[in-house]
């Protein structure tokens, strides 16, 4: 199982655990919960504290990832 955590805006969603091989399968699974379905467009995804883009990016039990909305600061 991987972790997801969800950042900014998306705090309220907190912690998740998901069974998933990679980035495309975790984005995929995301994207069937309604609230994030606007957000994941824009968002950046980070993996064990490294920014990932590659959808076929691995990933292995024990990995923490991070949902990281955009923001914007005065």
């Amino acid at each position: 199982m991987i972790k997801v955590c969800f950042l900014g805006p998306l705090s309220t969603l907190g912690e998740c655990e998901y069974d998933c091989a990679n980035l495309s399968e975790l984005k995929e699974t995301l994207s069937k919960d309604e609230r994030l379905t606007d957000w994941l467009k824009d968002c950046a995804i980070s993996l064990n504290d490294e920014i990932i883009t590659d959808l076929n990016t691995p990933l292995k039990d024990g990995d923490t990832l991070f949902v990281l909305p955009p923001v914007c600061g005065g």
